[in-house]
């Protein structure tokens, strides 16, 4: 993390200085930067797949809900990284949309899981 933090404050620091002459160049590090905080996230992923792996070992989980838990996971990080790129970039309307079309997307791919818990309760209601 503090890794991420130094090329964070780096880079901030970096667009300061460029957004007074070349305003352009203090975008492209601010992508820059991004995509390199990214690519040290996307390292995180392989520790959280190996834990949802084992947690899938120690209780009976449907592999169907294992794998919308990690499209819910993946469509959570392209979200915030595009949406705060859309509003670092001055386009605070796009930005907003694409969070909402992100939303949207978590909570139609989560239905089959809401639909099963409901499902659940049902029975156990029923079976009293």
């Amino acid at each position: 993390m503090i890794d991420v933090a130094i090329i964070g404050i780096i880079s901030v620091l970096l667009a300061i200085v460029f957004k007074k002459g070349k305003e352009e160049y203090s975008l492209y590090i601010s992508i820059a930067a991004c995509f390199i905080i990214l690519l040290l996230g996307i390292g995180k992923l392989e520790l959280i797949l190996e834990t949802i792996g084992r947690l899938q070992g120690y209780i009976n989980i449907n592999k169907a809900y294992i794998n919308i838990l990690i499209k819910i996971i993946g469509i959570t990080y392209v979200t915030e990284f595009s949406a705060a790129l859309c509003k670092d970039s001055g386009y605070q309307a796009i930005g907003d949309q694409v969070e909402l079309v992100g939303k949207l997307s978590i909570l139609a791919i989560s239905m089959p899981i809401l639909l099963a818990l409901l499902d659940t309760i049902n029975n156990f209601l029923t079976a009293r």
